[in-house]
């Protein structure tokens, strides 16, 4: 297939503005989810969300951004990637607007549901048009670098500007502030940016893509089920919803095996390291986010924190990342994958173990900081390779979906895992105030000591899911560093910047 888009005889003399723009749609992606988990405890409070539904604010984003990613990419190719872009970010604008003016926790929902739904169109339209805007490599590698860069300056940017929106203007305003951004975004967008597509016709796998994000929603919700009280695990609602899930996820593995055009090619995953790549970053992604959404309603429903110092507490993490992930990418050639993606694993165990630590007087210095320092140094070895294996041996006309697997799998694996450990975490909650119910001298003490220790049960389990993790990526991911450079020699450098930046994107939020 060929591009209908010249643009490969001379440059755009216009690319260095475009570059703004996509930067701009990148920045509000990555503030928006660093912006809305400060603002989580007052949302909740304000619209009267129950425990047990808490989590639906990140995973109704989370599930449909992933659910519908690799659909979203396969449209841009072909609708033009311009077109995309700018209508998805009309549309981001919409749904951010209708979730700050969200009367009920339903309507809440529904709009972070339709922002994954249209960031999964926005994202990769965005990371086309960079490939396709900057045709010498050299510009191209610092268009990547400086789309990569604004993910974890918008991460740190998010943490504060949540902060500071929540605390002297309303939570809602962390869904408005999307707003003018994408308006700025689109006005610049069209007189900048360059239409491109790929020719021919293609067909969609919408059947695919209704499968999987039903059969994922399903087995989420049959998750959330689990935590309702009278419910648990055994609850004939449950299972029904687990069942139904599972049913939905295995008619949509039957599916793609045997579609024309199929939404994810079944042998980009099964392919040993690239599925090792895959799972375990799955696995990261289902502790990881757990520990965000905890740890948030401990800074300010325990210890009284305000909104801005939880964003000032996070900033640690976010720059661990950052340093530990430029350290790994020049460690990757000289040491190889596995060992470093395997120590980085490991590290984030070692990080949820110590973060188990915390009491509702825990002095943040000596377990807060120190845990968080240890799981971002480790989780920057991680991503980097990860992102270098999941594009191993994958054919050339393969890669895009390869890369835009991972991030799904990230996606879906924080979908599952916030659900799954919030309803740990309410369990163990409710075990310990029964059991606890006359050891305590008031009535707050007590209820804050039972959240926490609900809390540190989650942290046990986040740590040996990544321990699990780091297992699984040493034992399948079984490449060294004269391997990758083979394959390095013989891939294409733009579409593994691709890979690279797209990973980014969503892993420094």
């Amino acid at each position: 297939m060929t591009e209908t888009a010249p643009g490969v005889t001379a440059p755009d003399p216009r690319r260095w503005f475009a570059l703004v723009v996509i930067a701009i749609a990148q920045l509000m992606v990555v503030l928006d989810a660093t912006i809305v988990n400060i603002a989580l405890p007052d949302a909740q409070k304000d619209l009267h969300i129950s425990l047990a539904n808490r989590q639906w604010i990140v995973t109704a984003y989370t599930l449909t951004f992933g659910g519908f990613l690799l659909l979203g990419g396969r449209i841009a190719d072909y609708a033009g990637r311009k077109r995309v872009f700018i209508i998805s970010l009309i549309l981001f604008a919409g749904a951010s607007a209708m979730g700050g003016f969200a009367p009920t926790q339903g309507t809440l929902f529904a709009a972070r549901a339709l922002q994954g739904l249209f960031a999964a169109a926005l994202a990769p339209a965005a990371l086309s048009l960079i490939s396709v805007t900057f045709t010498d490599s050299k510009e191209r590698a610092k268009a990547f670098a400086v789309y990569g860069g604004l993910s974890g300056v918008g991460a740190t940017i998010g943490l504060i500007a949540g902060g500071i929106l929540t605390s002297y203007a309303s939570w809602r305003w962390c869904l408005f502030v999307n707003v003018p951004m994408a308006l700025i975004a689109v006005l610049l967008a069209i007189p900048n940016v360059r239409e491109s597509k790929l020719a021919g016709r293609t067909r969609y796998d919408i059947p695919g893509a209704m499968l999987s994000t039903a059969g994922l929603l399903s087995i989420v919700y049959g998750v959330t089920e689990a935590a309702l009280p009278g419910h648990g695990w055994s609850s004939s609602e449950t299972i029904i919803f687990l069942l139904v899930g599972v049913i939905l996820l295995l008619a949509f593995i039957a599916y793609e095996s045997r579609a024309e055009k199929p939404l994810l090619p079944l042998g980009v995953i099964i392919e040993r390291i690239r599925g090792g790549s895959y799972l375990s970053m799955f696995l990261v992604s289902i502790s990881l986010f757990g520990m965000f959404l905890f740890m948030t309603y401990y800074f300010q429903g325990v210890r009284g924190i305000s909104p801005i110092m939880t964003g000032v507490y996070f900033l640690p993490f976010s720059l661990g990342v950052i340093v530990s992930a430029t350290a790994a990418s020049a460690l990757l050639p000289r040491v190889g994958p596995r060992p470093l993606g395997s120590l980085g694993m490991v590290a984030g165990a070692v990080g949820m173990i110590v973060l188990s630590r915390i009491t509702p007087s825990s002095n943040y210095f000596e377990v807060a900081m120190p845990a968080f320092l240890i799981m971002s140094l480790g989780l920057g070895l991680a991503f980097v390779s990860a992102s270098s294996t999941s594009l191993f041996n994958v054919p050339f006309h393969e890669s895009g979906v390869a890369s835009a697997v991972l991030n799904s799998a990230q996606q879906v694996g924080s979908s599952l895992g916030i659900a799954f450990l919030n309803t740990i975490a309410i369990g163990a909650t409710a075990s310990y105030a029964i059991s606890h119910l006359h050891g305590s001298s008031s009535a707050t003490a007590a209820q804050h000591a039972a959240q926490v220790h609900g809390y540190t049960v989650s942290f046990l389990w986040c740590g040996g899911v990544f321990l699990i993790a780091g297992i699984i990526y040493f034992l399948m991911v079984n490449i060294d560093r004269h391997h990758l450079a083979q394959h390095d020699d013989v891939g294409d450098p733009s579409t593994e910047a691709i890979a690279e930046a797209e990973l980014a994107a969503f892993e420094e939020s």
